[in-house]
């Protein structure tokens, strides 16, 4: 008996699935609140230095001494004696030369028009340390990574319902106490630790929604789930709208975290780990549960412990051979596949966030910018499952990333003052890349055998990670030359469709069991072989009569 079959015994698709996962989708909603948080919380306005003749009492006006103490459009330097001339109509500089300046030794003084607070104005993370902005987003990328491998193999040990818990309840303190923050140094540090628990609430929330349903219902719950991450981008813009204040901002985003803590605590445990774990006779319990909440009160009591040893028996011996990280590279076709997918992974994921990490760029509203990046996922997703399922993986794939890639590039020759075609440009690459998101998880389960599916797909979502820590860093680059961050955004995903068009089709292939299998599938069959042989080794026939002998 296979668990699938257990499954569609206790009810398939039952109300304690719909209900299950609609509980596992909430917390999903305020992933992008914590994702994207920073575009809010380190918004950067207008600035200036802060003048040292502003409590002296000299009786000018706030413009007029702004004019005798800071050079016109200078955000990051002061002059260093007052240039009283420039109040004269006439006026000119002392000996003719320029004005001597000093960097801003008192501190600046912000536009808090549209955001009266910041983590950029509250500790001036401006001129000299604005790469500290980049550096905090990348920390917390770096978090999400280091929960990724510490999550994943401590809910593999401990239990999925267990871990996810304890992530919940890591979220909701460590966001709230990120709030609280006194310095930059320990806001860093709860981001990092906020980040680790949002990797972890992700890994479980796929596991445990996936190891509840059914077969056929796994492919619409990943989508849903899919779909309430993109519809977390609206609530974002909708909380930052009217939430202003960054330490506000960021309680309300991690306080929901403590009820979603204190619901998990009636999730059940998945029952294919508790088999796995060695735990029948609690598997055996749960699954009783769920057959009563389904209304299968008869196929609860038909249930036994022998069934579910025996189900035990089939996978442990079907994970007697041990497969490594190595077996991702030790043969050609399966080494050419991890090439392949290292450059897609990475590459969506430093284009991805290095567009939507960057809302102010493109002088627009960032509220509203914020809700169209959002929107654009709906669409762009609903066609990558269109072109997945009746044209292909591999042409989806490529075409998302190149199409991508070239609308970031096309950015770069688009003049400041077209603000609409530049964020047309920008959203739709987003869409792009959000498309190719929703392929390459797909198409990555498709390409590995079932042997190293997990550990291919551990390499993909690891190198994602580092994509993602190293985007907001390629943003300082652009202090040298202001182009160069676009031009690496661009093209990165150009390279990784190009990369993607020697990976194999996968549509309405059978997934693969074993590394042989698919390395018999890149070889070709018995019979073309022949053909081909054939043809390259054919000897010529007898001349027919009358044909001129060679000489």
């Amino acid at each position: 008996m296979a668990f699938a079959d257990l499954l569609a015994h206790v009810g398939g698709m039952g109300r304690f699935q719909v209900t299950y996962v609609a509980l596992l989708a909430l917390p999903v909603f305020m992933m992008a609140s914590h994702n994207l948080l920073q575009n809010f919380t380190a918004a950067t306005g207008e600035h200036r230095c802060r003048v040292r003749w502003e409590a002296n009492g000299t009786g000018l006006g706030p413009g007029d001494l702004l004019r005798v103490s800071v050079p016109r459009g200078e955000r990051c330097r002061r002059y260093v004696v007052a240039q009283w001339w420039l109040l004269e109509a006439n006026g000119t500089a002392a000996n003719g030369t320029e004005p001597e300046t000093e960097p801003c030794r008192d501190g600046w003084t912000y536009d808090r028009s549209e955001f009266p607070s910041t983590i950029v104005t509250e500790w001036d993370l401006v001129c000299g340390a604005r790469g500290l902005r980049q550096l905090a987003q990348s920390l917390f990328m770096a978090g999400v990574l280091v929960g990724g491998i510490v999550f994943g193999a401590l809910s593999d040990r401990f239990g999925r319902r267990s871990l996810l818990t304890w992530c919940y309840l890591q979220m909701g303190a460590m966001g709230t106490c990120t709030s609280f923050a006194p310095t930059f140094p320990v806001y860093c540090l709860f981001r990092f630790l906020t980040g680790a628990a949002l990797c972890g609430i992700v890994l479980n929330t796929v596991s445990l929604s996936l190891e509840w349903m059914p077969t056929g219902a796994r492919a619409i719950v990943g989508t849903m789930m899919g779909y309430c991450y993109s519809l977390g981008q609206f609530l974002l813009a909708g909380v930052a709208y009217a939430i202003r204040d960054w330490r506000w901002l960021q309680l309300a985003v991690s306080l929901p975290f403590f009820v979603f803590f204190l619901y998990s605590w009636w999730l059940t445990e998945s029952a294919r780990w508790l088999l796995m774990a060695g735990k029948p006779k609690r598997a055996l319990k749960e699954l009783k549960k769920v057959a009563r909440m389904n209304r299968k009160k008869e196929e609860a009591d038909k249930l036994d412990i022998e069934a579910l040893k025996s189900y035990m028996e089939k996978e442990m011996t079907s994970m007697k051979s041990s497969h490594t990280v190595l077996d991702l590279v030790r043969t050609p076709t399966v080494r050419r596949i991890s090439c392949c997918l290292c450059f897609v992974w990475f590459f969506t994921s430093f284009a991805y966030y290095g567009l939507a990490m960057d809302l102010q760029n493109f002088a627009f509203n960032i509220y509203v910018i914020q809700l169209v990046f959002g929107a654009v996922d709906i669409p762009a997703k609903m066609v990558s499952i269109l072109t997945i399922t009746f044209v292909g993986r591999r042409f989806t794939q490529a075409l998302a990333l190149i199409l991508a890639g070239l609308a970031i590039l096309a950015n770069i020759f688009v003049p400041q003052e077209l603000r609409t075609l530049r964020t047309a440009l920008a959203v739709f690459g987003k869409g792009c890349l959000a498309a190719s998101f929703n392929c390459v998880y797909l198409y990555t389960s498709e390409l590995y055998p079932t042997v190293i599916r997990q550990t291919g797909m551990g390499l993909g979502n690891t190198l994602a990670r580092v994509g993602s820590i190293t985007a907001p860093l390629v943003k300082m680059a652009g202090e040298l030359f202001p182009t160069l961050p676009f031009i690496i955004y661009g093209a990165a995903p150009v390279a990784a469709g190009l990369a993607a068009t020697f990976l194999p089709e996968t549509r309405n292939a059978p997934l693969p069991e074993t590394v042989e299998e698919v390395e018999s599938r890149a070889r070709p069959r018995p019979d073309e072989a022949q053909q081909l042989q054939v043809l390259l080794h054919a000897q010529p026939g007898p001349a027919p009569q009358g044909s001129p002998k060679p000489r």
